[in-house]
């Protein structure tokens, strides 16, 4: 199997986007971010059988594979949306936390430069349990981080729209083959002429 082929070139993506996903999941776990945790459990698991249907040519996976795909990138188009505050959505919400907590991307607090400070509440919120935190000095802010991981997300899954097509249609040839070739009734005729193998008549006297 040479790497030119559209097979490697599909395992080469989800194996990338396998590492991407697992990478966002960690941070999404870290940041206590309900929705996207579910949404990249689900890509991962979708992700490993389109890996299982490429490597053994199975259609159905791989067409399963392409239409989540089309589904992630909807829902990573959405992330953007969230994070940049199109349309009415707020990235202050908590939404990604399925109103369950008020936690907020883990980038929030960590991102590249930060300097986080936690600071005393004052007598007036004394009685609230809630922790107030300062975060200065970001190089980037936390909702760009988030958009650049949904886009090399939208980036990857585009590239596996241009490539499985090509491998399902590939596969389906490859099985209808294979189904021809164990249909196909095995002749009874022997390949050689048969004064080949049976002895010769005697001459009548």
């Amino acid at each position: 199997m040479g790497c030119c082929t559209g097979r490697c070139s599909l395992v080469c993506l989800c194996a990338l986007q396998l590492l991407s996903a697992l990478e966002r999941q960690i941070f999404d776990f870290l940041g206590f971010q309900w929705a996207p945790i579910l949404g990249n459990f689900l890509h991962i698991i979708v992700v490993i059988l389109g890996l299982f249907g490429t490597i053994q040519y199975r259609p159905r996976y791989i067409m399963v594979y392409t239409v989540w795909t089309a589904l992630w990138v909807t829902w990573n188009v959405f992330i953007i949306c969230f994070y940049l505050e199109v349309g009415g959505l707020s990235k202050d919400t908590d939404l990604m936390t399925f109103n369950i907590s008020v936690h907020r991307s883990w980038w929030r607090e960590h991102g590249p430069g930060c300097v986080r400070r936690v600071l005393p509440p004052s007598a007036h919120d004394m009685m609230d349990d809630y922790t107030y935190v300062s975060v200065t000095g970001c190089v980037v802010d936390f909702q760009y981080l988030e958009v650049i991981h949904s886009a090399v997300q939208i980036l990857l899954s585009f590239a596996v729209g241009g490539t499985s097509p090509g491998l399902v249609l590939q596969a389906s040839i490859r099985k209808q083959t294979e189904q021809a070739m164990r249909s196909k009734p095995v002749s009874s005729t022997p390949p050689w002429p048969l004064h080949y193998i049976l002895p010769p008549r005697p001459l009548p006297v």
